[in-house]
């Protein structure tokens, strides 16, 4: 893709800030008596998952782990691996995965078959972006922010080829669909 390229808003900052606020006061009302371990999906999640939990007024803790699905271009390669493990345990805790986007669902799926296979108390998905149309294998998201059209899109921690990542908006690059 050229560097001519130009994204276009799809979701603006104004509509992420709002969606960001409204998923922080469903986790909040359930979440409110818990400690939960927020785990951040990386890279593409550490922006929403900033914005989100500087709303959250409960006592949680925080992890990250690292998969990776991608080549260096737009297709998944369909292969997950874990780059990146957890640091704390998770098993008998309130677990609640924060993620970008949700596409065919293999990653989020090999993901929660993970975090399972360790027996935490509870496990709940807060997706910032879907796109069930790409969808492969069934997955339940618990806390959902936009549904997306089948465009590439980018910015809010969303890259790509780890471009975009910066944008405050997530755009579709100009040319898609």
């Amino acid at each position: 893709m050229s560097s001519q390229v130009k994204p276009h808003i799809l979701f603006s900052r104004e509509q992420i800030e709002a969606k960001v606020k409204k998923l922080a006061a469903e986790i909040r009302e359930d979440y409110q008596d818990k400690h939960p371990l927020l785990i951040g999906i990386l890279k593409g999640s550490f922006m929403f998952m900033a914005d989100l939990i500087r709303l959250l007024d409960f006592s949680l803790e925080l992890d990250f782990i690292r998969l990776s699905s991608y080549g260096r271009g737009r297709q998944t390669s369909g292969k997950i691996k874990v780059v990146q493990a957890l640091r704390c345990p998770i098993k008998g805790r309130d677990v609640l995965v924060i993620e970008d986007i949700v596409d065919t669902g293999l990653t989020i799926s090999f993901l929660l078959d993970y975090l399972q296979k360790r027996k935490p108390a509870s496990l709940k998905l807060c997706a910032l972006t879907d796109k069930p149309s790409r969808r492969q294998v069934p997955v339940t998201i618990d806390y959902l922010g936009f549904t997306a059209p089948n465009k590439f899109i980018v910015g809010y921690g969303l890259d790509w080829d780890e471009k975009f990542r910066n944008l405050p908006d997530i755009c579709v690059l100009e040319g898609e669909g």
